[in-house]
């Protein structure tokens, strides 16, 4: 019997015919609760609107708001295998080798002169490309300098279209990370590149050539005012040709960027403002 009364007080609390009541509730109170909720939850989301919409007007589309300026940009070089920092390959087998060729093309294909003239600038070398914009009105989009493929002269795959890899001699091509607003170098002195072997290796490298001449990043290509506001901008980038590299051995490289105003890396980032990789020519028929 004891079971009967408990399920009995059971079905009653779930709806009692008496009073009728609903999970011990009216539906005169079960409004006012859902009705509560409703406007509650209502200024919920109309707060957290005005408050985006409130965040949103202090943005801007072409610039980021704020940025945590890196002291010391970081290098990429192409091209590279897999993403691995090591270029190794074998003049006799020409499979080992021509995909870099192809990397190459694929990467500086948007440097074409014919492309570059319709879509960007000539500026006056030597000089930062400064586009400011005009108080609250915006300078945008703003314009690019050309960077011609031919600037890279033997590295530029115009006259040699295998980029000296047939031969034992091959380019590689570095470009600095953009970063907004970065103004690198003054006095107008522009930064550079030097390449060198590491300490073990420095009888190996032999002699490099760079292009444009001195490995220089002219200073028309800063600042760079991001995305948005450069569709068009063209990283400036240097070629380094290796002319006797020791072969069959691997010969370890590091690259890094000069600047009379860009410190070389910290403590806590060593490889900022440089780039290692390790390369290997083999000459044999095996």
């Amino acid at each position: 019997m004891a079971k009967d009364g408990e399920k009995g007080e059971w079905k009653e609390f779930i709806w009692n015919p008496r009073t009728r009541e609903f999970l011990g509730r009216t539906a005169s109170s079960w409004g006012l609760i859902l009705l509560f909720y409703l406007i509650f939850y209502i200024f919920l989301a109309g707060l957290f609107a005005i408050t985006m919409y409130v965040m949103l007007q202090t943005l801007d589309d072409h610039k980021p708001t704020w940025q945590d300026r890196l002291s010391t940009p970081g290098m990429v070089i192409k091209p590279t295998a897999d993403e691995t920092f090591e270029i190794v390959y074998n003049v006799k087998h020409t499979e080992s080798w021509d995909s870099y060729a192809q990397a190459l093309d694929k990467f500086l294909s948007p440097y074409n002169d014919s492309i570059q003239a319709q879509k960007n600038h000539e500026c006056t070398p030597d000089q930062y490309f400064r586009q400011e914009d005009s108080g609250d009105v915006k300078n945008n989009p703003k314009r690019s300098c050309q960077f011609n493929r031919t600037i890279l002269e033997d590295c530029s795959g115009i006259h040699d279209r295998y980029y000296g890899y047939q031969e034992g001699k091959p380019c590689i091509i570095i470009k600095m990370n953009r970063v907004i607003g970065m103004l690198p170098g003054k006095d107008g002195q522009a930064p550079y590149v030097t390449c060198g072997a590491k300490r073990e290796d420095s009888d190996k490298i032999g002699q490099l050539a760079y292009f444009p001449p001195n490995g220089t990043f002219n200073l028309m290509y800063y600042p760079y005012y991001g995305k948005k506001a450069q569709v068009n901008y063209s990283q400036p980038l240097v070629a380094i040709k290796f002319l006797n590299i020791t072969t069959n051995e691997d010969v370890n490289i590091e690259c890094k960027i000069n600047a009379n105003n860009i410190p070389d890396g910290s403590e806590r980032d060593k490889f900022a403002g440089r780039v290692s990789f390790r390369l290997r020519i083999n000459f044999n028929n095996n």
